[in-house]
C-alpha cells in the first residue's frame, strides 16, 4: 500500500535529510531532497543552482563552524544520469561513473558519516534516464555502534504516482540530546500526486516541520526530451556580507 508523502513528513519531527524519486505522470520523473538541522551550523546553509546541478553554501559564511558534513553537492548530472546524495558522497559516484565504474562499486568505498553518536547514514540515489530505472543506498551503523558498516542497494523501475522515500533517521526526538536512531527497512512506497512542479515543492515544504527544515530541491525530468525543471526552497538568504 502507498503511503501518503505529506502525511508522512507531517508525522515526522526530524527525519533529517530525505531522497525521493519516481515519477508524476506518463511524462514527468522527479527527484526531491530536503535537508533539516538541529544546530546552528547544519542550519546555516542554502541550495543553489549550479547548471543542472545544485550545490549547498553557507547562507553566512561568518557562521560556519565545521563544513566537512554540511557543504557539499547534493545533486550533480553526469552523462544521462542525475546523482542525489545526502554527503561528499555525490562526487564519489560521479567519479566512478567517469571511470565506467558503477554506483555500487563506489559506494562500497564509502561508509556512515562520523559523526557520533549519531552515524548519520549515507542516503544516495542514481537515476537512469535512457533506462528509466533508479537505484537508492543507504550506509548505515549496524545497531547505531559505529562499528560495521551495513550498505544496502534498491533497485527500482518509474511506475506513474509512485515514489520512494528514505531519510536518514528513523524516529522523532523528544529533546536535543537525544541520540538520532538510524532509517531502519527499505524505502518507503508513496504516492506522488500529478501537481506541478512549483505546487509539489510547496505542499513538501509545508508538510516538513517548521523549527527543522532548511532547503528543499525538487527536479522535474521530461521523459521525452530529458529537459530538466528545478525548484528551489530555502529558509534562510545568502548572506551579502
Amino acid at each position: 500500500m502507498k503511503l501518503d508523502l505529506f502525511d508522512e513528513l507531517k508525522g515526522s519531527l526530524y527525519p533529517g535529510r530525505g531522497i525521493i524519486v519516481g515519477q508524476i505522470d506518463s511524462h514527468t520523473i522527479c527527484s526531491i531532497y530536503f535537508i533539516m538541522g538541529r544546530s546552528k551550523n547544519s542550519q546555516n546553509r542554502v541550495f543553489v543552482e549550479d547548471g543542472e546541478n545544485v550545490k549547498i553554501l553557507p547562507a553566512n559564511p561568518k557562521l560556519v563552524e565545521d563544513p566537512s558534513l554540511i557543504i557539499y553537492y547534493p545533486v550533480r548530472k553526469y552523462d544521462n544520469k542525475l546523482i542525489v546524495t545526502n554527503g561528499d558522497q555525490t562526487d564519489t559516484i560521479y567519479n566512478f561513473l567517469q571511470e565506467n565504474k558503477s554506483f555500487e562499486e563506489s559506494l562500497l568505498t564509502r561508509e556512515f558519516e562520523p559523526d557520533s553518536p549519531n552515524f548519520t547514514p549515507r542516503i544516495s540515489a542514481i537515476i537512469d534516464f535512457e533506462k528509466m530505472n533508479f537505484k537508492l543506498s543507504i550506509l548505515k551503523s549496524e545497531e547505531n555502534l559505529g562499528l560495521n558498516c551495513q550498505r544496502f542497494f534498491f533497485n527500482y523501475t518509474f511506475n506513474p504516482n509512485c515514489g520512494y522515500f528514505i531519510h536518514t533517521y528513523a524516529t522523532n526526538i523528544p529533546s536535543e540530546s537525544n541520540v538520532l536512531l538510524s532509517f531502519n527497512g527499505e524505502p518507503k512506497l508513496i504516492d506522488l500526486p500529478s501537481l506541478n512542479i512549483e505546487e509539489l515543492a510547496s505542499k513538501i515544504w509545508n508538510s516538513l516541520n517548521e523549527k527543522n527544515k532548511i532547503s528543499l530541491v525538487v527536479k522535474y525530468i521530461d521523459v521525452k526530451t530529458k529537459q530538466i525543471t528545478t525548484k528551489i526552497i530555502n529558509k534562510y538568504s545568502l548572506s551579502e556580507e
